[in-house]
């Protein structure tokens, strides 16, 4: 990988990172669902010009219907429950929890598209699962009027947008095979702001947001949606969809980071080695841990 790819490949996992962040500032003033909507908003309008440069728009208009699919499973929902769980949950667990998706991805294949994964895949999705509840084990409270009744909600909130990513991949390949990717996320971001725009009007915030919440809210949608798209697409046409994979393992990092000098989050035992098993977990399921020199057969 040449120097200039492993930048923008590290920054781009410092600048998706950040979105957790954002997200914990932004969204007990705005709500999920305004938070949301200015978010996609912003990240398409970011996009838009872009896709018009390079003459995508007729790919936009022709396959509307199926890249609207893609934008609710991929933006609108996950985004919303996502949000909604970063009301609660810390940027390392929200983005520890994020490094899931590649396993998510991998089981929605073969279960719906009878994909049949390798024993490695297999092995990982397993590691994966385990190193999740590693994480999650002592904040589990199942009872509604328990003291940790909020923070499971928010869990599975996280893990059920995590797995909407997953759906989302496969539905994209299945319906979207051919089309821009361009195209696929600015349609899909500026469908999605369309369509929750009249809940988002309806559930708007009171008290005006603070001009702190209003800054996250527009770097979230400038910064961590629209100008990310446009690193990883970069990335994608330089090193290939499966190395750029590898921002990943990368994204906890920063956003423990991120966390622990913004907002002051501690970072606990549970937290390393729940996510050092999640990681581990998402390299097999990736498929990324065979192509190590050390993992190799000779």
């Amino acid at each position: 990988m040449k120097r200039r790819d492993l930048i923008d490949l590290v920054l781009l996992a410092a600048i998706w990172s950040a979105s957790f962040l954002f997200m914990r500032i932004a969204a007990p003033a705005f709500g999920p669902v305004a938070l949301v909507e200015v978010r996609m908003a912003i990240g398409g309008l970011v996009l838009l010009p872009l896709l018009l440069f390079r003459g995508g728009l007729p790919a936009l208009a022709t396959h509307g219907r199926r890249i609207a699919l893609v934008g609710i499973l991929n933006s609108t929902a996950p985004f919303l429950l996502i949000t909604y769980a970063m009301l609660t949950l810390t940027t390392a667990l929200g983005s520890v929890l994020n490094a899931t998706v590649p396993m998510w991805t991998a089981l929605v294949a073969a279960v719906w598209l009878r994909e049949r994964p390798r024993r490695s895949q297999w092995l990982g999705m397993a590691i994966g699962a385990a190193g999740v509840l590693v994480l999650v084990g002592d904040r589990l409270d199942f009872n509604p009027a328990g003291a940790g009744w909020t923070e499971t909600v928010a869990i599975g909130a996280a893990l059920a947008g995590m797995f909407l990513y997953g759906l989302s991949a496969n539905v994209a390949r299945q319906t979207l095979a051919g089309v821009p990717t361009l195209a696929t996320a600015t349609g899909s971001q500026l469908v999605a702001a369309v369509l929750l725009a009249p809940a988002a009007a309806l559930l708007w915030p009171a008290q005006p947001p603070a001009p702190g919440a209003w800054a996250a809210a527009i770097v979230l949608g400038l910064l961590c949606t629209g100008f990310a798209y446009v690193l990883y697409f970069r990335l994608i046409d330089r090193i290939g969809a499966v190395r750029a994979a590898n921002v990943t393992y990368l994204i906890p990092l920063f956003a423990t980071l991120w966390g622990t000098l913004f907002l002051g989050e501690a970072v606990t035992l549970r937290l390393a080695v729940g996510g050092a098993i999640v990681l581990a977990g998402t390299a097999l399921a990736l498929g990324i841990a065979q192509r190590l020199p050390l993992l190799r057969r000779t």
